[in-house]
């Protein structure tokens, strides 16, 4: 529940705030008043007479009715506090700082119901407890530093670590990075991450609302609150971007399958990002370079003009761009003849653009020009410019800063100087601009935001699927576990995924009879246990009646086998589909190249069931081994589309079959006409 007192308080009470700014009772007063909070702020403190210049409640009882409490005293008091000033001085929000709740004991946990009770009870807002406090324009409820700049297009980042969260501000404020609010949720109990995103994307407004927004996630209580709401404020025009913490615990669980082993809470956690259209990051400095990112007009394309007057670093870009997809792409003919005439001596142009180290602001704003109206191939342009410490960069960082505001194509600003040209950065900074004072972690950064897709559509594809099949097939098993082989087929026919010929028999006679049928050669594959390649229960390339028979006489004695399937044998490059339940999120599908591919090197990629079209083809292409299936080095590829189609539908019959905890499609074998499922195993609980 975010409220009116919670955002736009017209009185605040500090209970426990001092004099002693080192402390948080303290530090949150000063931050409160450094921050021109406009109402009317109160303290209560039973041992202090005025506080930075305030007078002093001794007693929580003279209190007047005030709006919003912020409570920094011990946990066990916490309770008493808030019950009070709901039921007595109509106190409507409340931010507790306090440590030693659930995150903590039983008991502490038993403190924070009892807070949380009276809150619903009296229709309170509430903060925490457990967190740094609520940043906002309105207010600087936090006890921390750094304070950012605040403006209404400033970021709004949302963080479920107060520690962590003054960690990214630090990493933010450095790269010039500004914010409209911080909120630290604490433990959540009332308002996590996902409740803060449903209110931003109920409350919208494009004219007034930020369109940036950053989180640190620990724990995703709701995702489908957390899916809905940031693919709504995605489509809105927002940007966001979050760190997932805490996803390699038992990331690979012992599990009987090879999606059970691949797949994990972390692959959930990526299904879940893609879907929604969250560019993922992996540290606070990508976290927040992402987000300088997003402050930057928005472009389309994949084309770098870099211009530098230092060698290394252009060339450290450029491998760090290509290595993400990116192209630098060389720039000749009469214009760069043009611009070469207008530089030094030895100055090169063929991209990255150097100047020299002699190069002048004059010749950098010439050269950004140049990138800017005549290279027309050219989508965005990354200047890299410091000092050894020689000369000052004012003139310079002037250009940069009008060249910025005049060009229409994005202009990456790579300040590496943050020391030797400390005070010329800090300029810059202050005239609305960011830094990325590492080259290659801007790439980086620009990566994940370029290979992360538009949110997806949401709808279920059925065409082709026959789903009232699919429920008679899974209503018909009666106990868990994996199911018969004969079952795996129908259920993959009846949505649609095309299967090799096959026959399952205990019965050598029958089995010849189809491997007759269907034609030499064919494979046979033992029936019964789990991995089939461990205990040898796989033959290939069966090309005689008489192999066939001593194949089922040897399988027929491996250990807990029940029957052999004959199969057709048929050739083509190896893919892999994979579906696992996650609670909470549902069904992960895992696609990628079948072999070691999947294996050894876990070259998968996820996606949340169900899945579009759109959300396949960006699976298929975000993989590794992805040149395999395009085709390479002369081998023709794989029906790509056949491939997508596949994955499709595999996510529409889990949508109907939740029963289905864990499968596997593997090997699928492709080329360029057909994709085929040669092996499939599913595991049931009901």
């Amino acid at each position: 529940m975010i409220n009116k007192q919670l955002l736009q308080p017209e009185s605040i009470v500090v209970i426990g705030g001092s004099n002693n700014c080192h402390k948080p009772g303290g530090a949150v007063v000063r931050n409160l008043l450094s921050g021109g909070f406009q109402g009317t702020l109160r303290i209560v403190n039973p041992k202090e007479d005025e506080v930075q210049g305030i007078k002093v409640f001794h007693d929580v009882k003279e209190v007047p009715p005030t709006d919003l409490a912020i409570l920094v005293v011990a946990a066990r008091f916490c309770p008493d506090y808030v019950e009070y000033l709901a039921a007595e001085k109509q106190v409507r929000a409340f931010i507790i700082i306090s440590a030693g709740f659930g995150e903590e004991t039983k008991e502490g946990a038993a403190l924070e119901q009892r807070i949380l009770d009276t809150c619903e009870r009296f229709g309170c807002a509430l903060i925490g407890p457990n967190c740094i406090g609520l940043l906002t324009r309105w207010h600087h409820s936090v006890f921390t530093k750094p304070i950012p700049h605040l403006n209404p297009k400033g970021v709004d980042f949302i963080s479920g670590s107060g520690a962590t969260a003054v960690f990214i501000l630090e990493s933010a404020v450095t790269k010039g990075l500004p914010f409209n609010s911080v909120w630290s949720v604490g433990n959540g109990r009332q308002i996590g991450i996902e409740t803060v995103l449903e209110y931003m994307d109920n409350n919208f407004d494009a004219e007034k609302d930020s369109l940036v927004k950053l989180l640190y996630i620990e724990n995703i209580a709701d995702p489908d609150k957390l899916l809905y709401h940031a693919t709504s404020l995605i489509r809105k025009g927002c940007r966001i971007a979050a760190i997932k913490a805490g996803s390699s615990e038992s990331g690979s669980r012992a599990a009987s399958s090879h999606t059970g082993a691949i797949a994990s809470s972390d692959s959930a956690v990526e299904a879940l990002f893609r879907k929604a259209g969250i560019v993922r990051c992996f540290s606070r400095d990508e976290l927040t370079t992402v987000g300088c990112i997003f402050t930057l007009p928005r472009f389309t394309g994949k084309n770098f003009a870099i211009v530098t007057h230092a060698g290394g670093p252009g060339v450290m870009l450029t491998d760090a761009l290509s290595k993400g997809g990116m192209n630098v792409p060389p720039l000749s003919g009469k214009a760069a003849d043009e611009l070469k005439e207008k530089l030094f001596p030895g100055s090169s142009v063929a991209n990255p653009i150097d100047i020299l180290a002699t190069g002048t602001a004059e010749q950098l704003g010439i050269a950004i020009d140049f990138c800017e109206k005549k290279f027309k191939d050219i989508d965005a342009i990354m200047v890299i410019f410091g000092t050894p410490g020689l000369v000052q960069l004012y003139e310079t960082y002037d250009v940069l800063h009008k060249k910025i505001l005049e060009c229409k194509k994005p202009i990456f600003p790579i300040l590496p100087s943050v020391s030797t040209a400390g005070p010329e950065v800090h300029e810059f900074l202050q005239r609305g601009h960011v830094n990325f004072s590492d080259e290659v972690v801007l790439a980086t950064a620009l990566t994940q935001v370029m290979k992360t897709p538009a949110p997806a559509d949401g709808q279920i594809e059925i065409h082709g699927v026959d789903v009232p099949r699919i429920r008679r097939i899974i209503d018909s098993i009666g106990e868990n576990g994996y199911i018969a082989p004969n079952l795996v087929h129908d259920l993959l026919q009846s949505a649609g995924i095309p299967t090799v010929p096959e026959f399952v028999s205990d019965d050598k006679e029958e089995l010849l009879a189809f491997a007759e049928k269907c034609g030499y050669p064919v494979v046979a594959k033992v029936v019964g246990p789990v991995h089939k390649s461990d205990v040898g229960g796989v033959a290939l390339n069966v090309r005689t009646p008489e192999h066939l028979a001593l194949e089922f006489e040897r399988m027929m004695k491996i250990p807990d086998a029940t029957s052999v399937m004959v199969q057709k044998m048929i050739r083509g490059t190896e893919l892999f589909i994979g579906a696992k339940y996650e609670p909470r999120f549902g069904h992960v599908v895992l696609c990628g190249l079948g072999g070691i591919f999947v294996e050894v090197l876990k070259d998968v990629s996820s996606g949340l069931a169900p899945l579009s079209y759109e959300e396949a083809y960006s699976m298929i292409h975000s993989l590794r081994g992805y040149k395999i299936i395009k085709g390479t080095r002369g081998q023709q590829g794989v029906n790509e589309k056949k491939y997508a189609e596949i994955i499709v539908r595999l996510s529409t019959l889990l949508r109907f079959a939740t029963e289905i905890k864990e499968m596997d499609i593997n090997p699928l074998l492709a080329d360029e006409n057909d994709v085929i499922a040669v092996d499939a195993r599913i595991l049931v609980e009901k």
